[in-house]
This record gives structure tokens, C-alpha cells and sequence, in this order.
């Protein structure tokens, strides 16, 4: 079932309209930082705070003559004020205004990445819950292994994305950084004093040493933690992929009524939210080079990464959060289908209890190679063959000599695979289990 996106708060935070109220919010803040420091007389202050203000357009029109996006909006801004606006950008330089407000967007941005994250932890938990006893086969390389449960993976899952909510989280702080400390960072022109004020007023840290700018390796690590959380996603959709084959069948994504999963075969119901997330990490991810190749700029500063940041910073926060909003709606509504996950235990004649064998026949004194010998020599047999795994191995004396029948009945069990669940869970959600 795909409902629409409808988070809007993303989005709106990288507006145009945003980015400049952003940018006036810190203008205004280091004018008051300024009139504490007696530098703006009251009644300036009062013009500047009533008054100041923009409009997008204008802005606009004055940037085709300045080719300067932040000389045409302190001249805008200044032109709303009137005279006190002579004192709007009083000592600082354009990063200090761009900086300070990408990181404070980012640190936004991470919020509410941090938000759609707890949905999505929520309800894997709520779903590892669920299936914790529904048993289905374990495959490696893509080969039946042995039996476990559905709700290892959600744990999987779950495990992952609180790994992701992590690294976001310290990447949110390494973030939360701004910088108003002039042309080549010396405060030369501006007292630190009004970078504290600023900074504190959005709840920001000032940066230890800036340059002109804040350096790029802050924000690379925030790039790479939303690449990580991009990779995390991916692997949980190519796994829901696998499992909707139709050789395997054991889920399948919620099919809303009147949806289609194919314009030529009225059959088909495709992993098409999987499909699409996969795509999707795909292209989160390739954001994250630019953003490393940001950090080395030339001297103090140069403008090789305004280019990349314009368009990365809306659209891998955008996409982060639209592919956290998909995934839990796939993640809600995906159905799950433990008789296909009980038929698909029983396909390989009882082979995938090969290594239980093996270990109780050397508990009873074989050699690992001689019991390996005798287990795989059945196994491949019964898989060749067609035929149950346990009664070749009962008619095998060679395991007669030293097991026991009903000892070897025992070991046939799919239970076995839920003896150590509490404990797995108890590792991944602690008392809540």
C-alpha cells in the first residue's frame, strides 16, 4: 500500500523563502549582539528589529547586477530598514551569514531525519515482537542454511537503523557549529562576543577555529552518515525484494485496492516500494563524495563547494527523509506469510539439519572429517534423490553404530532455533522484549 508523502517540514526548510529568513534571523541577531556591545544606538535597533525584512524578487533583480547572492540581500534588507540598515552585516563576510545558516539548516535537517527514524525503530520493534516465534528458513548465499525466525530479521533491521540513528546523532552535533568571525576568521572586524551572542540565540556552538569558513569536514560527516543511513535501508529493501520472489514467497508489500502492479499482467503485485527504495539509497549515496571532496579549498577559503552544497544540501535531506517516510510504510504494511515460510522449511528433505548431525556424531567420538564424510554423503543424496534426509541417515550404519534412533529423532527439531531468542533479544532491546 503506498500512501502519499505529505511531510512538508523538510521541504519548507530548504526553501528559498527559508534560506533567507534564515539568513535575515542572523543579520538581526548580530545587530543585537552589536547593541550590546553599545555599537548600535537604541533607537537604530528598534528600526532594524520592526522593520527589517525582504522580498524574494527584488532580491532577485538586484543579483542579476551584483552576480552576488549575499550583496543583493543585505542591499534588499537594507533597503526595507532605511537609514538604520547602514548598520545590517556591520564586520562580517558572506560566509559568516551562509555558513552559519547552512549549519543551523542542517542541524534542522537532522531533526527531523532523527524524527522519520524513531518511526521506523518503533516499528521494527513493534514487529520483531511480533513474529519472534515465526519460524521460516535462514539462507546464505541465497542456499537454504538453517531454520530461524522472522523476527530475527526485524531485530536485524531494527538493530541497524539504531546504529544509524547514532552516527546521525553525533553527526548532528559536529553540525551545530556557527561562525561569524570576519574575512580570514581572526574577528579582525568582529568581536567574538557577537558570534557567542548569535550562536547561542540558535542554539548553536561557535565553531573552535573557522577560516572563512566552517570547515567542510563537519559537514562531510554529516553527508556520510545520511550515505550510511541510506546503505542500511537499501539492505533491509533488497532483502524484502528477495523474499517476495515468487520462489520464495514468504512476504509481500501491502497492495492497496484498486492499485496496480503491472499495465500488461493483471497477475503481478511487485516490490515496487523496495525496488524504489534500493534506487533511491543509490543515489543518496552518491552525494557523499562531493561533500568529502569539499573539505580542501584554497587558502582561507574559495567557493568550490557553494556549488555542490546548493544542491546536495536540499536534495540528500529531502531524500533522506522521503526514504525513512517510504520505508516505514512499507515496513507497517508489509504481510507476512508464515504456512509459505512453514512449506519452504520442508523443501530440502530435512537437509538443512546437516549441521546438528554433524555435531552430535562427533560428541559421540567420530572425527570431524569422518562425520562431515558420512553427513554430506546423505545430505547430497537426499537432495539428488529427493528422498528424507533423516531415514538415509537412520538406515546408514554408520551413524547406527554410534546414534542411537531416538537420539536421532531428537535432532530434527525446528524448535531448536528458538532456544536463544530471549537472549538475542534481550542484546537489541534490552528489557522491552
Amino acid at each position: 500500500m503506498i500512501e502519499r508523502y505529505s511531510r512538508p517540514e523538510m521541504s519548507h526548510l530548504w526553501s528559498e523563502e527559508t534560506q533567507y529568513r534564515t539568513w535575515l534571523d542572523i543579520e538581526v541577531l548580530a545587530c543585537e549582539g552589536w547593541a550590546k556591545l553599545g555599537k548600535i544606538p537604541a533607537g537604530d535597533m528598534k528600526n532594524i528589529r520592526e522593520r527589517a525584512g525582504f522580498e524574494i524578487d527584488r532580491i532577485r533583480e538586484t543579483e542579476k547586477k551584483t552576480k552576488h547572492d549575499v550583496a543583493a540581500f543585505v542591499s534588499e534588507v537594507q533597503r526595507t530598514i532605511g537609514d538604520s540598515g547602514r548598520f545590517v552585516h556591520l564586520g562580517l563576510t558572506s560566509s559568516d551569514i551562509v555558513d552559519t545558516a547552512f549549519a543551523y539548516r542542517l542541524t534542522k535537517s537532522a531533526e527531523l531525519i532523527l524524527s522519520g527514524l524513531r518511526e521506523c525503530l518503533e516499528t521494527t520493534k513493534k514487529r520483531a515482537l511480533q513474529d519472534k516465534n515465526t519460524l521460516m528458513m535462514g539462507r546464505t548465499h541465497g542456499i537454504h542454511a538453517e531454520p530461524m525466525t522472522m523476527g530475527m530479521k526485524w531485530l536485524l533491521w531494527h538493530d541497524s537503523l539504531k546504529r544509524a540513528y547514532g552516527r546521525i546523532e553525533v553527526a548532528k552535533k559536529e553540525i551545530a557549529v556557527g561562525k561569524l568571525s570576519g574575512a580570514v576568521g581572526n574577528y579582525a572586524h568582529v568581536p567574538p562576543e557577537i558570534e557567542k551572542f548569535v550562536c547561542e540565540s540558535l542554539k548553536l556552538q561557535p565553531d573552535t577555529l573557522s577560516t572563512q569558513v566552517i570547515s567542510r569536514d563537519r559537514f562531510a560527516a554529516y553527508f556520510s552518515s545520511l550515505a550510511l543511513l541510506g546503505s542500511s535501508v537499501e539492505a533491509i529493501a533488497v532483502e524484502l525484494r528477495h523474499l517476495q520472489r515468487t520462489e520464495v514467497g514468504e512476504v509481500r508489500e501491502g497492495f492497496s485496492s484498486g492499485q496496480k502492479g503491472s499495465s500488461a499482467m493483471p497477475h503481478k503485485r511487485n516490490p515496487i516500494s523496495a525496488e524504489n527504495l534500493t534506487g533511491l539509497a543509490r543515489l543518496l549515496r552518491s552525494m557523499v563524495i562531493p561533500a568529502m571532496e569539499n573539505c580542501a579549498l584554497w587558502h582561507e577559503r574559495d567557493i568550490s563547494h557553494s556549488s555542490v552544497e546548493r544542491v546536495i544540501g536540499p536534495d540528500a535531506n529531502i531524500l533522506g527523509d522521503y526514504l525513512l517516510w517510504r520505508l516505514n510504510s512499507l515496513l507497517v504494511n508489509l504481510e507476512v506469510y508464515p504456512g509459505k515460510m512453514t512449506e519452504n522449511l520442508q523443501l530440502l528433505s530435512g537437509v538443512t539439519y546437516s549441521q546438528t548431525v554433524l555435531l552430535k556424531l562427533i560428541e559421540k567420538g567420530l572425527s570431524r572429517d569422518d562425520a562431515y564424510a558420512i553427513v554430506q554423503g546423505n545430505a547430497l543424496r537426499a537432495l539428488d534423490e529427493k528422498v528424507s534426509f533423516h531415514e538415509l541417515l537412520k538406515a546408514d550404519p554408520k551413524v547406527a553404530k554410534v546414534l542411537p534412533q531416538v537420539e536421532l529423532n531428537t535432532l530434527f527439531d525446528t524448535q531448536s532455533a528458538l532456544k536463544n531468542l530471549d537472549y538475542l533479544y534481550g542484546k537489541v532491546l534490552g528489557n522491552d522484549n
